[in-house]
Parts: C-alpha cells; sequence; structure tokens
C-alpha cells in the first residue's frame, strides 16, 4: 500500500499538526473495513485523530481509496469547520479519484518530483 498527499492537503496537514502516523493508521483502519463513509467512486471519509484529542475531537479527511493498492489525501477539514461537501464538489472528488488512482508508478514519480504528491512515510 502506497500512501499520498495532495501539495495542499499536506500543508493543511502540517497547520492541523496532522502527522503521518495518523494517516497511516487511518488507512491502515480502513484495510481492516474500518471506514466512516463511502462516499462512491473510491472517495471516503474518514476520521483522524489529532494530538491526543482523539477521532471526536479530530479531523476530517477525504481520500481516494483502493483496497490494498494506494490511498491519496486529498482534502481535510475540522468537524467545527463544515459539516460535509456540496454534491459538486462530491463530483469534482470522484473525477480527481479515478484520475490519481489509475496513476502509474512513472506518473507518481513525476508528480512526486513536481511536488504535487507528497508520499507518506511510514509504517509500511
Amino acid at each position: 500500500m502506497r500512501i499520498f498527499k495532495n501539495k495542499a492537503f499536506n500543508k493543511w496537514a502540517e497547520k492541523e499538526g496532522l502527522s503521518d502516523d495518523a494517516l497511516w493508521t487511518a488507512v491502515d483502519e480502513m484495510e481492516r473495513g474500518l471506514i466512516d463513509a463511502d462516499l462512491g467512486g473510491h472517495v471516503m471519509k474518514i476520521r483522524v485523530a489529532v494530538g491526543g484529542r482523539g477521532k471526536r475531537g479530530g479531523v476530517r479527511t477525504l481520500l481516494a481509496y483502493k483496497s490494498g493498492d494506494k490511498a491519496f489525501f486529498v482534502y481535510g477539514f475540522a468537524k467545527n469547520v463544515r459539516a460535509n461537501v456540496s454534491t459538486d464538489e462530491l463530483k469534482a472528488l470522484k473525477h480527481l479519484a479515478k484520475e490519481l488512482l489509475s496513476y502509474s508508478d512513472k506518473a507518481l514519480t513525476k508528480a512526486i518530483q513536481y511536488g504535487a504528491l507528497v508520499e507518506v512515510e511510514g509504517n509500511e
């Protein structure tokens, strides 16, 4: 399993204090079937604990996810900032998920080199 963050998510995660270990834990839970919401089109929503606050006080993340293959964290928000994404945003996220999950290893390497994606280091 390879895990990535897009540039915007990476910047947001750093500001929120969201560690790569927490992202690995979230994906590990998803691999075991613990998904908060399957929004369709390989777009998943999962709560992630931040800084000892637990999941309830943590953040919500949206990711493109294919079990046993790749996960791309693409958007995050605090529960007190917004409840969910709009229908139009979800449509765009589904399109993005399809695109990201189709990337070859060569395309992933290029995206990392150009700074569009950051590979999450960790627990593999």
